[in-house]
């Protein structure tokens, strides 16, 4: 994680557009600021801006007041875009000139770039996403296709980690992509702690679709989360699917139907993320070896759980360990 400031923390710049959406822009500053060490210390600086240094209009009727201009774009870290409800952007792709030659400028010097829901259409504008892959809000897809026919949209994801540029579904996927990059710059301890402190969910994997047809089971019906908390305490035992059926009493096709429907994945990529996630904190929290973390885990021997951390994080377990463990 790169630093530009005299006290360390990483800089994010959150860039405040006309129309912003509100809630777009309260996650950046909430999520991050709650991104602190064991001592409490605050791992991130956020600060808001907007293209004048003036107020702007957001789209819940009250105006931004903020402290800085572009110029913050000079010495971020990471800027942010939150999503806009209105305005050219959307229906031209359209933006301001001065707005694209500063996130040009601030990409080209090596700052990540971060957009929320629509503010794909921003960073589209740029032609900084052109031959990458983008996640925006799914109503919008069409039409971003249209303006941006460059960019390899995926309108059924919750985010999009391309490297230095990401960017993120509607609304709450918003809070998923920010605990995503504190869990890739500081790993999954501290995330899971401004999780907790934000009380939201610490882990959605970014392939999750942004949807689900039944997110709650309604009161009468016999739902699947009983039975993935029961799993969530056995992952390093053998969870087929045929057991976790079992469990739910229900038939494996009835099972794989609830459980997609309140997921948004299936049994078997549900089970991987969380055994991922688990194998994670074991390595930055214990020093099990890797053999006794993939056993733990549920990924059964070692070459097994180098395969997956390769294909999730393009590390091998020991470089991850060495990279996120507690001193």
């Amino acid at each position: 994680m790169s630093v530009a400031s005299s006290d360390g923390r990483h800089q994010v710049a959150v860039l405040a557009l006309e129309h912003v959406v509100g809630m777009d822009l309260g996650v950046p500053p909430q999520v991050f600021g709650s991104a602190r060490d064991a001592a409490g210390r605050r791992q991130y600086r956020v600060r808001v801006c907007t293209p004048t240094g003036g107020p702007v209009r957001s789209a819940a009727g009250f105006r931004v007041l903020p402290d800085h201009g572009l110029e913050l774009l000079e010495t971020a870290d990471t800027v942010i875009v939150p999503g806009i409800h209105d305005g050219p952007a959307l229906t031209h792709g359209d933006l301001d000139p001065a707005v694209l030659a500063a996130l040009r400028a601030a990409h080209a010097r090596g700052a990540r770039l971060v957009s929320i829901c629509t503010s794909a259409f921003v960073l589209g504008a740029t032609g900084l996403l052109d031959g990458r892959r983008a996640a925006t809000h799914w109503m919008h897809a069409d039409r971003f296709r249209e303006l941006f026919p460059k960019v390899t949209l995926d309108a059924e994801v919750l985010f999009v980690d391309d490297g230095d540029i990401l960017s993120s579904a509607g609304v709450a996927a918003g809070i998923d992509l920010c605990l995503h990059i504190i869990r890739r710059d500081l790993g999954t301890e501290i995330a899971n702690r401004a999780a907790r402190r934000c009380v939201v969910p610490p882990w959605r994997e970014g392939g999750q679709a942004q949807f689900v047809e039944r997110p709650v089971p309604a009161p009468a019906s016999a739902g699947t989360a009983a039975t993935r908390a029961w799993a969530m305490e056995r992952l390093g035992e053998p969870l087929t699917l045929e057991r976790l059926a079992g469990h739910a009493r229900m038939s494996v096709r009835t099972f794989t139907r609830h459980f997609r429907d309140e997921t948004g994945m299936s049994p078997a990529q549900w089970l991987l993320q969380r055994r991922t996630d688990r194998a994670r904190e074991l390595l930055e929290a214990t020093d099990l070896s890797v053999t006794r973390v993939a056993r733990e885990s549920g990924f059964g021997t070692a070459a097994a759980l180098r395969q997956r951390f390769q294909a999730a994080l393009g590390v091998a377990p020991l470089s991850y360990r060495r990279t996120f463990a507690a001193p």
